[in-house]
């Protein structure tokens, strides 16, 4: 065990860094409760996930700009998502960027849906970089300060492995869908 967490102090920065580039939420949250067991800092992973999800939403921006045409087979079956985005971008704009951030599933769409559009790059890194910053405190801080909270709820699972992934599975599905009833045709 202390193998374990020698080298999460070592490579969990590097893990959450990459982690954070195509959303990092769950990182961030792990990050922010090792933060509170003494395992790492807190205010290092709250920079590292910012600055990562500040950059992973600029490349994916400029991927969808200046290659639209490698990038739309992958994102053939999401169309009708990409659109809903699009549509959320036309009708809440700059809150759509913010609050992307701290919904699972949207965090790559919103960024795509914008390069495939003419809205400013300056505009939304500028609105993009404030949401990750917000993002980054809220769920560090909020991770970190409920760190403990989070040790007791997962101490319940020690004897029970399973109820975890039916939780993630859960949550998948309540993820995919509202999305499947928010883009399906009228």
């Amino acid at each position: 065990m202390e193998d374990i967490i020698k080298d999460l102090s070592i490579y969990g920065y590097l893990i959450l860094f990459f982690y954070s580039l195509g959303g990092g939420m769950v990182a961030l949250i792990a990050a922010g409760i090792l933060s509170s067991q003494g395992s790492l800092n807190i205010g290092i992973c709250i920079i590292v996930a910012g600055v990562a999800n500040i950059a992973g939403d600029a490349a994916l921006v400029w991927i969808s700009r200046y290659n639209k045409v490698i990038v739309m087979p992958y994102i053939k079956k999401q169309r009708r998502k990409l659109a809903l985005s699009h549509l959320l971008i036309k009708k809440h704009g700059a809150k759509i960027i913010i609050f992307q951030k701290f919904i699972y599933g949207l965090k790559t769409l919103v960024p795509l849906a914008i390069g495939f559009t003419k809205y400013s790059m300056i505009k939304f890194n500028i609105i993009s970089t404030f949401g990750a910053c917000l993002w980054a405190l809220t769920v560090g801080l909020g991770s970190y300060y409920a760190g403990t909270y989070f040790a007791k709820f997962f101490n319940i699972f020690n004897g029970k492995p399973y109820i975890a992934p039916l939780l993630l599975l859960a949550l998948l599905g309540i993820t995919w869908a509202y999305f499947t009833f928010a883009t399906r045709k009228k």
